[in-house]
């Protein structure tokens, strides 16, 4: 459970925004939407190796 403790007289603005970067942070949107359908593991692994593959080659072209 998110609990955002809101001043008295702070703006619901900086309340919602404050609600917002918790949820981001704790990953629960995101946790929701790859529980909306399934993924099979073999996919699951491609796509990080292609994932891994291309960081590593941002950071070679960092170095050169």
């Amino acid at each position: 459970m998110i609990i955002v403790p809101v001043k008295e007289g702070e703006n619901i603005d900086k309340a919602l925004k404050k609600l917002k970067r918790k949820f981001e942070k704790t990953g629960v949107v995101k946790e929701l939407r790859n529980r909306q359908k399934f993924t099979k593991p073999s996919v699951i692994q491609r796509e990080q190796r292609l994932k891994a593959i291309y960081v590593q080659k941002l950071r070679d072209a960092a170095m050169d």
